[in-house]
């Protein structure tokens, strides 16, 4: 800003500077706001000062009235009209208080206003200069407030008896604290010697007094000792007396600070009695090793434990070095001392390895050795606490081998699975045909038999995988009881006629509906009419029977075979479990059957028991389960299995790189009536398919190079037509589940009974033949 912008006033002349001097050294003064106002108020001049602290430029300001520098509450209150007539009457006028910039902001200002005069003494206007103060304003109420606040601490603090003592040792000032732990009020003490508060014993004004010389003479007194509260309880404290002296030195009196150590005192007598009884403890724990090392790892102490896991007697150890326990190859490659050194520098480590026992022999543990806190008188030490981890490890290694067993049993399955297959689509086949010659039926019929047990036997060793591992779940879907006890007894009708046996069922008309997996649920009613046929004599009799009590239905699967022994009726549910296997009535098997019944029933929130008045006297299993209906809104219930239909066939493509299985299920769909082709790996059958176009792709899962997934999501490329059934060894959820996710529509698990495929086929086949089908 240039100096034109300062109106001429009239002022003094200042001897040995002419005016233009003077108007420009004004102009750049920027600490200061300098202005003048015309004896109205309004701004006539304005310097860089004024800009820098207001904000405005002089062409903002100049001609507006002086009090757009003021807040409103101050406008309101006719500040600046006050100070305008006190600084005419009185010449001058000197203030602090808040102004306001351009921006709106406020800051703390000392304002001073001088009136002008011509000559003739007439009012020509007003000299105003303004000085930002917000920093010292600022600064001064910090001061204020930490001094409050310092004040309000010391006051309010409850936990230290803070006071002061003038010269003589009398109290001048007295806090809650001091209140509190002395127990004496204010007006009580103030003014009293501070040798009240020591114990009495005829010395304490004495004792008093050179406390109060020790700490004038070397600034500060401080020790633990007994002092006494109002009643003349005693208490053990730590008092810190200072000596407060002025800017010059001079003694002006003492502050007194006392802390109530009672507590810390009893608690003290109560840790050294803890580590006495802590130390007899350590001495009669047995299950871990717990020994003291000097700083050369020496044995210092020996726990009962550390006796009954090594062997050593503490006589025998102590004194030793702790590297007589670790294995004589750790020895000589230095550990020992290694793991010394690493616990100084880190204060603890920690590590599982092998450890020696007096006899020799070795045993898997976890060991600790820390640092123990050093003392001002004693040498580091370190403690070492070693479990014997030798029953864990085992128990880890039979886990592994378990897991082992287990994907070793899944994998046992899958590969039993493959064979079976083109067996039983053997067997299908050659029944279609028919056979002339009675022996050569009679084997069939064999083969026939003892495949469907091997299938079993792979069935229940998959089931008991399952169990073992908790993989067992059931897929609930709206199912009527009807259809699943007609499953079951379809099932096993063929070992009950082979035992001639009579079946007797009792199943109410009404449908039995609820939500459950009628597959699981078939194969629970299979293996307990299984388990009566088997412990029955030839031409005994069988009961099933179904009946709703509630919302419950219960089954019962009686018989009058040779019954359970009372001491074993709790444990016929129990995995393995084969009552009498070396008796001539039983047809073998894993002891399983009765445990998947048990787990099946209870994923369905069931319950099943069994009761038998002994041997001799046949048995009862009976099975109770939520069922409740399933409303109106439900469709009309399906029979599958139960209503014909016209037969359809298809073009059906296998793909599966066992020839076997792929050959022989080719052939018995075109016994079937159904066109075939057959592919033995992915590659062939994608190529196959695109001249083909088949209606059905049967198609197996594991196959080398091209695995079953890549084809099906190959073959979904190339239509969406095809419907696609995985034929496959593998039955786990994953299976199921990325066959889904690869375009499969339907998952049979090998070998598949042909009743089974033969339904399929037919859905299949509606599917096509229905109105609009594509």
């Amino acid at each position: 800003m240039n100096s034109s912008a300062i109106q001429s006033q009239p002022r003094p002349a200042v001897r040995g500077v002419d005016d233009l001097s003077f108007r420009i050294f004004v102009d750049t003064v920027r600490d200061y706001a300098m202005f003048m106002l015309d004896p109205s108020g309004r701004v006539v001049s304005w310097n860089s000062g004024a800009e820098a602290i207001k904000g405005y430029k002089a062409d903002e300001i100049i001609g507006r009235h002086f009090s757009a520098f003021y807040p409103p509450e101050s406008i309101d209150s006719g500040l600046p009209t006050i100070e305008l007539v006190e600084a005419e009457r009185e010449g001058r006028f000197e203030d602090e208080g808040w102004r306001v910039r351009k921006d709106g902001s406020r800051f703390w200002a000392n304002v001073v206003i001088t009136a002008l005069r011509d000559q003739g003494g007439q009012l020509t206007g007003y000299a105003k200069v303004t000085r930002d103060l917000t920093e010292r304003r600022r600064h001064e109420e910090s001061l204020r407030f930490n001094e409050m606040r310092f004040r309000t601490l010391v006051e309010g603090v409850r936990e230290y008896a803070i006071f002061m003592l003038d010269l003589d040792g009398a109290v001048a000032t007295w806090n809650a604290g001091a209140q509190q732990i002395y127990g004496h009020v204010f007006h009580e003490v103030i003014g009293s010697h501070c040798s009240r508060f020591l114990v009495p014993d005829g010395t304490e004004r004495e004792m008093a007094a050179r406390e109060l010389e020790t700490a004038a003479r070397i600034g500060r007194f401080q020790k633990e000792a007994w002092r006494r509260r109002s009643n003349g309880e005693s208490f053990y404290a730590n008092v810190v007396i200072t000596a407060i002296r002025d800017d010059k030195g001079v003694l002006q009196g003492f502050s007194a600070i006392t802390r109530d150590l009672t507590e810390r005192l009893r608690h003290e007598a109560e840790f050294r009695a803890s580590e006495e009884r802590f130390r007899l403890l350590v001495e009669s724990v047995v299950d871990y090793a717990i020994v003291t090392l000097d700083e050369e790892g020496l044995i210092t102490s020996w726990n009962s434990g550390a006796e009954r896991i090594t062997g050593y007697r503490q006589a025998e150890i102590t004194g030793r070095h702790f590297s007589r326990l670790y294995p004589p190859e750790d020895v000589r490659a230095n550990k020992p001392w290694q793991q010394l050194n690493q616990a100084r520098e880190r204060g603890r480590i920690s590590e599982e390895s092998w450890r020696i026992r007096r006899d020799g022999t070795q045993f898997w543990s976890h060991n600790v050795i820390a640092a123990l806190p050093e003392s001002a008188h004693k040498r580091r030490s370190y403690y070492l606490v070693t479990q014997d981890l030798s029953q864990r490890r085992h128990a880890e290694n039979l886990a592994d081998t378990a897991q082992r067993m287990h994907e070793f049993i899944a994998m046992l399955a899958h590969e039993l699975r493959n064979p079976l297959a083109p067996i039983r689509n053997a067997v299908a086949l050659m029944a279609r045909r028919g056979l002339a010659d009675p022996l050569v039926e009679s084997m069939r019929q064999t083969i026939d038999r003892q495949s469907l047990n091997l299938t079993r036997v792979v069935d229940e060793l998959l089931d008991v995988n399952r169990v073992a591992r908790g993989q067992l779940t059931i897929d609930r879907q709206a199912v009527d009881l009807r259809d699943v006890l007609a499953r079951a007894v379809e099932t096993s009708r063929p070992l009950i006629d082979a035992r001639s046996h009579h079946l007797h069922i009792q199943i109410l008309d009404q449908p039995i509906e609820c939500h459950g997996d009628p597959m699981r649920l078939a194969q629970a009613v299979v293996n307990i009419l299984n388990n009566a046929a088997k412990y029955t004599q030839d031409g005994g009799d069988i009961w099933l029977s179904a009946t709703r009590i509630g919302s419950d239905v219960e089954l019962r699967v009686r018989d009058n075979g040779r019954g359970i022994e009372r001491g074993a009726i709790d444990r016929v549910f129990d995995l393995f479990m084969q009552i009498d296997p070396a008796s001539g009535s039983a047809l073998g098997g894993l002891g399983v059957g009765l445990a998947l019944v048990r787990r099946i029933v209870e994923l369905h929130g069931g319950s099943v028991h069994a009761q038998s008045e002994g041997l001799g006297k046949g048995s009862e299993f009976i099975v109770r389960l939520p069922c409740q209906p399933l409303g109106a809104s439900r469709g009309p219930r399906s029979h599958a299995g139960h209503v014909a239909h016209e037969f359809v066939p298809l073009r059906i493509l296998t793909v599966d790189d066992n020839v076997d299985a792929a050959d022989s299920l080719a052939s018995l769909l075109k016994v079937q009536g159904h066109e075939t082709r057959v592919a033995y790996d992915g590659p062939s059958g994608i190529a196959i398919a695109q001249e083909f176009k088949p209606d059905v792709v049967l198609l197996d899962i594991g196959m080398p190079s091209m695995n079953g997934y890549e084809v099906a999501r190959a073959l979904r490329n190339m239509s969406s037509r095809f419907v696609i059934i995985a034929v496959t060894g593998w039955g786990h959820d994953a299976a199921k589940r990325q066959a889904r996710e690869a375009g499969f529509d339907h998952h049979l698990v090998k070998p598949v009974s042909e009743s089974t495929l033969a339904e399929l086929l037919a859905t299949v086949a509606r599917e096509r033949v229905r109105p609009g089908a594509g």
